[in-house]
């Protein structure tokens, strides 16, 4: 399994490509620049085979649309923010500078935890609301890693200003449900560079409590 990083949209938030050896693809959080996502998925002969989202922030779903229209796959999001997408009040763009950023429906809602089995790959998804209240992260225990989205980053956490955010709630969910993967996990977050459950549980200054 392979993953690369890619900074998109208004806010720059990473986008990741997480592929096989088939070449088959997830992408991961498309969150804009649509026409430099779709050269680099044809230049590298990627095939995507769904659009995973961690939550539906403006700044995750922005070239959702594009991508999703141009290799007919299905977009997954969590049940709780599956208005969001269609709604710049509720996925917070209406109240940026970025313009108001929508997308169609989602075609898969996740309803809880447990296994997504997409072709070859298979990632256990973790409810870790606080962020928003439908923030997922996606761990690969094959590949050793976690999308967290913006649940945690290197060194810091993300907002919960946010309509549906919640401090105590975020704090729990990275404590249940991140900094109980293997120390060795890869974290790769919706901002910022990658970094690792271990540095987290022991750089994080939000974290110290734990």
């Amino acid at each position: 399994m392979k993953w690369r990083q890619l900074p998109l949209g208004p806010l720059q938030t990473n986008c990741y490509l997480f592929s096989n050896e088939k070449n088959e693809c997830l992408v991961i959080d498309p969150g804009g620049d649509a026409n430099k996502l779709t050269n680099i998925l044809q230049q590298q002969h990627l095939k995507p085979l769904a659009i995973l989202l961690t939550h539906a922030h403006f700044d995750h779903i922005g070239a959702v649309d594009e991508i999703r229209n141009e290799w007919k796959v299905p977009v997954f999001v969590h049940k709780n923010e599956k208005d969001w997408l269609t709604n710049p009040s509720l996925n917070g763009s209406q109240y940026f500078m970025a313009g108001e950023i929508s997308a169609s429906p989602a075609d898969e809602h996740i309803k809880g935890e447990g296994t997504l089995q997409i072709g070859s790959f298979s990632l256990k998804v973790f409810e870790t609301p606080g962020h928003s209240p439908g923030s997922v992260s996606y761990y690969s225990s094959e590949a050793g890693l976690v999308f967290s989205g913006d649940a945690l980053f290197a060194g810091s956490i993300g907002r919960t200003d946010l309509p549906g955010g919640n401090h105590e709630q975020l704090i729990k969910s990275i404590h249940d449900k991140l900094l109980t993967l293997p120390e060795d996990t890869l974290v790769l977050s919706g901002h910022g560079p990658e970094t690792s459950i271990e540095l987290e549980m022991e750089r994080n200054p939000f974290l110290n409590g734990f």
